[in-house]
């Protein structure tokens, strides 16, 4: 058969022997040796200009039918953010921390610590570092990840178009898209959608929603320091939060230095103004602002509150809302939030004893402070926390008001020209009886000017319709059940000579920077007459005086209180009370599980507590101390008097 070399010559022979040219000369004629099998120059460049041909039409033929998709779900989703009356946030709900921005909320120095950490010539690229794509190729091939150094662009796209995964073909996609979006969208939009999709570590998503978990402040409020410890956090927040390890600190310490020097030498910061940053600007202890049961387990009880008020005054629903992208400003004073509740659960911790006294057992708080000026409501209590005890009791219904409800019936009275100081049954006057608890005068005024009449008067200074009970000859006592948060603000309505404004928790709401319609305040209105309130006003001083002693509000002014007693046969004590700037009102009642009915408070916290009046007396003079009410005689709460006249 002859060598290898030989058959070829007889090919190549026989070839031109019938006239056809031999297209591809390989091995090589007139070649020996080794030369035969080297390639000549022009067959090294054919190869080179096919295989070049044939990559420019692969990539041409991804670049035309690779498109850029719609945002995944993951990008669109935001968390509602809900802000304490300071513009200090609150909480961010949803399942996913992210509150975007404008670019321009976020300062130059912020974007320049990121530009220069992730992508120095991010405004003069293409998008795409072709180094990038090339090194996961070389990594695929090794069976590496194929994740490669990319430009602000392709981390964009990644976070915004595409999966995380990480396999040749998404990195090719995110290749493609990117070049479209660098196309399609000015630099400043693509570098405002990767500092709102961007993770920070923390639950974080987005500039944000960083600032706070970092430095409990909006993005807009960073400093130059604070902005490069955040861009440090971008190469791994696992690797580089601070507060992590001691590990941890050394390496975010060392790239926060290295961010601020690479800003000098990429010209986006002075040498001088580098040389004023030299402390480590250490971020908060982590404290996520996400959870339902902070503040003492009353996050959840707010928000709750909040998103009924939005829901009845915008129209917006509860899917809306689920949606996200929300920010939610209330009224909610957060230092009040805090006494009002460290103040239940310390006199509950002190009083009660469920391991010793079956009666103890059950035990539920509600409680609500409303600014008497215009009906912001200023903290609440909705009970031990929201992730555990679902139901709001600062907003329950089905708890009687009893005694408290009295001065209600004294407003109906007096508003319909019964005399202040004509006596009733026993010979006490309305305002007497109001401190003394008696019963039988209130049934007879009741009677008197009519229940419907009483009912309305009630409704009118801020009580609903709903919670209103049957007008029979027992609703003078008390039958209705307004929730704390109503009763607080209709007693705001004496504090206030008679003008009544329903309670609000939401000053306003934005999405997407744009307000959301139907926040205004709610209006005044004259729901008593200024002398019928100042009336039923001076009889609940001197239940307050009854109750807690010479207690004045801050700048001497008195204190104005109503309350259940030891005469009330419901199952449930309350003490409603007004300075000039704020009404509070609290409730007890104890329950069972699975049994819809209320409790008996018979023996709850022991004798001395009256049937619990005495403990809602104590959580709301606690509440309110330091605050709104001035230093004077100590309260009579559990002296033998008050005890006497409790019971009586």
């Amino acid at each position: 058969m002859g060598t290898h070399a030989q058959r070829a010559r007889a090919l190549k022979t026989t070839a031109r022997r019938r006239g056809r040219r031999v297209l591809i000369d390989y091995p090589r004629r007139g070649r020996r040796g080794v030369r035969r099998w080297l390639p000549s120059w022009r067959q090294w460049l054919s190869t080179c200009l096919l295989g070049s041909g044939g990559l420019a039409g692969l990539f041409t033929y991804v670049y035309v039918t690779v498109d850029v998709p719609d945002e995944n779900a993951a990008a669109r989703r935001e968390a509602n953010v809900y802000y304490w009356s300071d513009g200090t946030q609150m909480v961010s709900t949803g399942e996913v921390n992210r509150q975007n921005v404008e670019l321009k909320d976020v300062p130059r120095s912020v974007r320049n610590a990121v530009i220069a950490a992730e992508n120095a010539s991010f405004y003069s690229d293409s998008g795409v570092s072709p180094q990038g794509l090339g090194r996961a190729l070389v990594n695929m091939v090794k069976g590496q990840e194929t994740q490669g150094g990319s430009t602000i662009t392709q981390q964009y796209v990644k976070n915004t178009y595409l999966s995380q995964d990480q396999t040749v073909t998404r990195k090719v996609r995110e290749f493609v898209i990117s070049l479209k979006v660098d196309q399609r969208k000015t630099k400043d939009e693509i570098l405002q959608g990767y500092l709102n999709s961007s993770w920070f570590g923390r639950g974080a998503y987005g500039v944000e929603a960083a600032a706070h978990a970092y430095y409990g402040i909006p993005a807009r409020k960073l400093d130059a320091s604070q902005g490069a410890l955040l861009a440090a956090l971008l190469k791994g927040a696992e690797m580089y939060d601070p507060s992590v390890s001691a590990a941890n600190h050394r390496r975010a310490k060392a790239r926060w230095a290295w961010i601020l020097d690479r800003q000098v030498a990429v010209g986006r910061m002075s040498a001088k103004e580098r040389a004023r940053y030299k402390k480590f600007p250490e971020p908060q202890k982590e404290s996520r602002s996400t959870s339902l049961s902070g503040h003492y387990g009353q996050t959840g009880y707010l928000v709750d509150i909040a998103n009924k008020y939005v829901r009845q005054r915008t129209g917006l629903t509860d899917k809306d809302l689920a949606r996200g992208g929300y920010k939610i400003y209330t009224t909610f004073d957060k230092g009040r939030v805090h006494r009002l509740a460290r103040s239940v659960k310390g006199v509950l911790r002190r009083e009660l004893d469920p391991e010793k006294r079956a009666q103890d057992k059950g035990v539920q708080v509600g409680a609500a402070s409303v600014r008497t000026r215009d009906g912001a409501v200023l903290a609440l209590y909705g009970g031990a926390d929201a992730t555990r005890h679902f139901s709001n009791n600062a907003d329950t219904s089905g708890v009687p008001a009893g005694s408290a409800f009295k001065p209600f019936v004294l407003a109906a009275a007096l508003q319909d020209g019964v005399p202040a100081d004509r006596p009733g049954i026993g010979g006490m006057t309305p305002g007497e009886a109001l401190v003394e608890g008696g019963n039988a005068t209130y049934q007879e005024l009741g009677r008197e000017i009519g229940q419907r009449r009483v009912r309305d008067v009630a409704v009118g200074a801020g009580m609903l319709e709903q919670s209103m009970a049957r007008p029979d000859d027992s609703f003078p006592l008390g039958t209705s059940t307004p929730s704390a948060i109503r009763l607080a603000s209709a007693y705001g309505t004496f504090a206030r000579g008679g003008l009544q404004h329903d309670p609000y928790s939401v000053t306003s709401v934005t999405k997407d920077g744009e307000a959301v319609e139907g926040l205004e305040p709610p209006r005044t209105r004259r729901a008593l007459d200024p002398r019928v309130a100042h009336q039923v006003g001076a009889a609940l001083r001197d239940a307050a005086v009854d109750s807690l002693g010479r207690v004045t509000a801050k700048g001497g002014r008195p204190v104005a209180a109503g309350r259940t007693t030891g005469q009330d046969r419901f199952k449930s004590a309350w003490f409603a009370g007004y300075t000039p700037e704020v009404s509070t009102a609290v409730t007890l009642f104890r329950t069972r599980p699975r049994d819809p009915l209320l409790q008996p408070l018979s023996g709850v916290g022991g004798k001395a507590s009256r049937h619990g009046n005495a403990l809602t007396e104590r959580i709301w003079r606690d509440a309110l101390r330091g605050v709104d009410l001035a230093p004077g005689e100590e309260s009579k709460v559990g002296s033998p008097k008050a005890a006497a006249i409790g019971d009586r």
